[in-house]
């Protein structure tokens, strides 16, 4: 072999395409909503109490607040599309997620505890769920979100029907 790092291919599987409006949702609600609400209280409260401030606090609310929160709710969920994406194979389940740090799992059938499928009230919505596969390791489990509900239903029985089949570290 030589010096050249080998490449980790990205995993096979999309998640579902609605995962891009349930991001965003989730952006509005937690990040974005929250940071315009904020700049229209000030600006607001601003243009009541001190009118003399706005010149200056204008620019300055949009700079801090509204284009980071715009920015985030517009690029956040196309961004997170392009990187999450799963796969399960022969030995092992592999699910890469995130949007600004990507991060990779790579978690061995053999050391499967359980297999959950959740879905809160946004990915109920949505028609969305999430997988998360428990294992016998330190590093966490491994998430596969935005599926499909059909889809979610289906990985999490192949990923347990899988772990039966393959026997267990021996320790």
């Amino acid at each position: 072999m030589t010096g050249q790092q080998i490449g980790l291919r990205p995993p096979r599987h999309r998640v579902d395409p609605r995962a891009r409006r349930w991001w965003a949702a989730q952006a509005w609600l937690a990040v974005s909503g929250p940071a315009l609400l904020s700049a229209a209280v000030l600006l607001a409260l601003s243009a009541l109490f001190f009118p003399g401030a706005l010149p200056w606090l204008a620019p300055l609310t949009a700079a801090v607040l509204v284009l980071p929160a715009l920015g985030y709710a517009l690029a956040m969920p196309a961004l997170r599309y392009r990187v999450h994406a799963w796969e399960v194979g022969e030995a092992a389940v592999y699910a890469a997620s995130g949007w600004f740090r990507h991060k990779r799992r790579i978690a061995p059938l053999s050391r499967v505890q359980t297999v959950d499928t959740v879905r809160g009230p946004l990915q109920r919505r949505y028609g969305l769920a999430t997988v998360t596969v428990t294992t016998a390791s330190t590093a966490g489990d491994v998430k596969i979100a935005g599926l499909s509900d059909a889809d979610a239903a289906l990985l999490a029985e192949r990923i347990g029907d899988a772990a039966r089949r393959i026997p267990g570290d021996a320790e």
